[in-house]
């Protein structure tokens, strides 16, 4: 399936792609284009769009994108996952102290992303060990 968003991702356009490629579909394959072009790009291409205005997978409140696909795909029985959302929700949005741990994930992400700039398929890939990490880290905070 085909997954499409705005181009120069920031911490919620890199984490739903390792959501997506763990939990939802192995086969995934992610097109960052302009934000001006994401639904239009979207219906030309049969893919689903994210993390853009007006989307069923973006931020609803003050909910990111990350939860949207974790209420969508049932995924929140996973305590981990659970609390993973709320750790991307932290680093996503304006509420930075909503976790302990989101200052420092949207901090290494913002590492990764001047790393790799403009080539947003790198930066997506390289920010892939972040989240397996970050999975590890809270399934043992939430196994306690």
């Amino acid at each position: 399936m085909k997954w499409i968003t705005r181009e120069h991702p920031k911490v919620d356009r890199v984490a739903c792609p390792w959501l997506i490629d763990r939990f939802i579909d192995k086969d995934a394959e992610f097109l960052y284009v302009p934000a001006d072009r994401v639904l239009s790009e979207a219906a030309q291409r049969g893919a689903t769009p994210y993390d853009v205005t007006g989307a069923e997978l973006g931020h609803h409140g003050a909910e990111c994108s990350f939860d949207a696909f974790v209420h969508t795909y049932g995924l929140g029985a996973d305590p981990a996952l659970a609390y993973m959302a709320t750790v991307i929700r932290g680093a996503d949005t304006a509420d930075k102290d909503l976790t302990p741990e989101s200052r420092g994930v949207e901090a290494l992400l913002d590492g990764i992303r001047m790393l790799h700039h403009p080539d947003d398929q790198a930066q997506r890939k390289a920010s892939a060990p972040v989240f397996d990490a970050l999975y590890a880290y809270c399934k043992g905070k939430t196994a306690r």
